[in-house]
């Protein structure tokens, strides 16, 4: 198996690209490169420099390589469809001008799904026309992203957004071209919302490109569940843990990936506050020297 590990900017809790919260880019960047890490992703489109000389250099300087990027927008809101193709031509642009494919579509999360993030049964589902117009603006950006950029379109379902728990994931897949759309699956989003990320990946792997490595922490989940916490709520009470710590068996996870001949980046993404995760540096560095022990490189 020859895999190569990486971080993403949500690990220091960068979400949204102008959130006053935000550790400088530069911080993120040198810490990632300290922590022990090959690569990192973009984060939200404007908060790394979009002039390429500027971020090409920083990344150089790090001995750092630009994994991909993701779109973290609204596509579940037809009203908001000029930021979603904003975010994503933008996204696009970035990742070509520094050699990276991963394109990673997230719908953002929804008022409608919030409150029922981890609780499959009582989440409020679209009506027939409303779905296939969702799909069509998913397909719609990742076609341009394969299309026009040469990028890899992935999925990844996400907490608290219409595409997050299994059934909904396996009807997109269903209804979708596999070589216009590719799956990033999150381990840490899939025992979030209630399903096995190991059983979903074994029948997946085909389709899967990259791979984000999250998990949860049981009694966190289960309380934020239990309570109805939003999801950024949740995680400022560290419902992403770090990995070694959490419910998701990253032991099976490797032996799946190798035994699937699996090649490509593994990406770390803790997401936390910002304001309440005291050593996001120390995290990563943790987390790195846990994969090293179990067999990643």
């Amino acid at each position: 198996m020859s895999t190569r590990i990486g971080n993403a900017p949500c690990s220091w809790g960068v979400e949204f690209a102008k959130d006053e919260r935000n550790p400088a880019w530069q911080t993120v960047l040198d810490q990632c490169s300290r922590a022990g890490y090959s690569g990192i992703e973009l984060g939200p489109v404007g908060y790394m420099p979009e002039d390429p000389a500027e971020l090409g250099d920083a990344l150089a300087a790090r001995d750092l390589t630009l994994i991909g990027g993701v779109v973290f927008r609204a596509f579940h809101d037809p009203a908001q469809w000029d930021d979603v193709m904003d975010g994503a031509v933008r996204t696009c642009k970035a990742l070509t001008a520094h050699g990276a494919r991963h394109f990673v579509l997230i719908d953002s999360i929804s008022p409608r799904r919030a409150p029922t993030a981890g609780r499959g049964d009582e989440a409020e589902q679209m009506d027939t026309a409303e779905w296939k117009a969702y799909r069509d603006r998913i397909m719609t950006i990742a076609k341009m992203g394969y299309e026009e950029y040469g990028l890899i379109p992935e999925i990844h379902p996400h907490a608290g957004g219409f595409m997050d728990f299994e059934p909904e994931v396996e009807r997109l897949l269903a209804e979708t071209d596999p070589e216009l759309l590719k799956i990033c699956i999150d381990t840490g989003h899939c025992t979030y919302a209630g399903f096995d990320p190991i059983a979903f990946m074994q029948r997946h792997m085909e389709r899967i490109t990259y791979v984000h490595f999250k998990t949860t922490d049981p009694k966190i989940k289960a309380a934020a569940i239990a309570n109805r916490t939003g999801f950024y709520d949740a995680c400022g009470q560290g419902i992403f843990c770090n990995l070694a710590d959490g419910e998701v068996d990253f032991p099976a996870v490797r032996k799946l990936l190798v035994d699937s001949g699996y090649e490509g980046w593994c990406t770390i993404e803790q997401d936390c506050d910002p304001r309440l995760d005291p050593d996001p540096e120390g995290d990563a560095r943790l987390n790195r020297e846990y994969l090293q022990s179990i067999g990643f490189a």
